[in-house]
């Protein structure tokens, strides 16, 4: 038997470090070659790291939320035949030296290997995170594959987790107490327990990006409301006539369209301003940046090139885009160089939102929800359908009379959806 080291590997850009953000696998286990053994953060996308050999882990090299140098030791295997550690420096401790001690700061899934459907009594669980009603449960995509298998509901499943994540163990609890939930206090007790959640992986990202972008952004924001009463029946119709063979099309597509369309005027806005060498770099190209929600945060998936597609085209990358982000599947290049951002919360947008600039960009426009109200039209009160646009923009390159003229622009379109077409 050999020790074979494996070490943090070069992923591209010139990365030089890299957050250790999930270990799918745990000192003493079996791996197989091309194992996923953990997840680690660039400052782009989330990248999941394989096992090269087949062998039994014997030590890790980091806990999670731990920054990592690219070419360190990320974790030691005893393998078949000589291994390669005769070549490797020994581990860097971490709070402890890391030989063969397991790391234990946060629970950890399981390796994905098959499982039985009643496993062994799990011990009495940790006090659980409570969610809202309606709110989405927090869970890896293993543990997703494993509830469906098993046929378990996941929002019935009280997680044990960081922030109320669904682990492996509670669904072992769940049909440890025959498919019901660990007994909770009523909703009407006192409670005493505390969380500590650590902000890691994505969501120290998101932390550091919005905190970069106020700090370093003067941002100003315009509201404007938008009559989409005839959008929205042309919106009806073409998902009534063309929506079984093209795909059905949703508000955000129009959207995309009327931004194409409204730069060709105000090209100062798809722009990223590097304020350290004092640049600003006004692009042709229209890249649209559309702020998604995930289980592990906000990520932004770029639809590129969104004046060269028509509405089914675009409508169709990014239903691709935000499966891949939602997935976790998004890569490097796909989360990068936006040029404008598109930010939307459907049914929940509210009334009014200040969004906040996508970081060099100059402008982000947000839309909130879709509001029935009665409308004065030629002197009589109507029923229409209304639609707020709450719009940043960064004040060092956009002047407010140049963002208000875009936003009246971008109005007008969407009032006039045949204009969206004309060339």
């Amino acid at each position: 038997m050999g020790i074979h080291v494996i070490k943090m590997p070069d992923i591209g850009e010139g990365i030089a470090e890299v957050e250790l953000v999930e270990w799918h696998v745990q000192v003493g286990d079996e791996v197989h070659e091309d194992q996923v053994l953990a997840e680690v953060m660039t400052d782009k996308a989330t990248v999941e790291i394989p096992s090269p050999v087949a062998g039994r882990i014997l030590a890790l090299g980091g806990a999670p939320g731990q920054v990592m140098p690219v070419g360190g030791e990320l974790i030691r295997l005893e393998v078949e035949g000589a291994g390669n550690a005769k070549d490797a420096p020994p581990a860097e401790p971490v709070a402890a030296p890391v030989a063969s001690q397991p790391v234990e700061e946060k629970p950890r899934e399981r390796p994905a290997e098959p499982r039985s459907a009643t496993p062994a009594p799990a011990p009495a669980p940790a006090p659980v995170a409570r969610r809202a009603p309606g709110e989405k449960p927090l869970a890896s995509p293993a543990v997703r594959q494993r509830a469906r298998d098993l046929g378990i509901e996941l929002q019935f499943v009280q997680g044990s987790g960081p922030a109320g994540r669904i682990l492996h163990e509670d669904l072992d609890t769940w049909l440890t107490h025959g498919g019901s939930a660990a007994p909770v206090a009523s909703g009407y007790s006192a409670r005493n327990d505390e969380q500590q959640i650590p902000v890691i992986g994505l969501r120290r990202q998101i932390a550091r990006k919005m905190a970069e972008a106020k700090r370093r952004i003067p941002h100003f924001s315009y509201v404007e409301e938008i009559d989409v009463t005839d959008l929205e029946a042309l919106r009806v119709h073409l998902n009534g006539k063309h929506g079984a063979q093209r795909g059905k099309l949703t508000l955000l597509p129009f959207l995309v369209r009327a931004l194409v369309v409204a730069l060709r005027e105000f090209p100062q806005l798809n722009a990223r301003y590097d304020d350290e060498a004092e640049v600003i770099t006004r692009y042709g190209a229209v890249h649209v940046g559309i702020a998604t929600q995930s289980d592990n945060g906000l990520m932004v998936p770029v639809l590129r090139h969104a004046e060269s597609r028509d509405l089914w085209g675009n409508a169709s990358e990014v239903a691709r885009l935000a499966e891949a982000a939602r997935g976790g599947k998004a890569t490097r290049d796909e989360l990068s160089g936006s040029t404008i951002t598109l930010s939307s919360l459907g049914a929940l947008g509210g009334i009014v939102s200040t969004p906040v600039i996508n970081h060099p960009e100059v402008a982000i426009v947000g839309v909130n929800r879709i509001v029935e109200r009665p409308m004065v039209v030629g002197g009589q009160i109507v029923v229409r359908k209304m639609m707020n646009l709450s719009s940043s923009f960064d004040h060092r390159v956009v002047d407010g009379m140049d963002a208000a003229a875009f936003i009246q622009a971008v109005r007008s379109l969407l009032e006039h959806p045949a204009t969206l077409f004309l060339e």
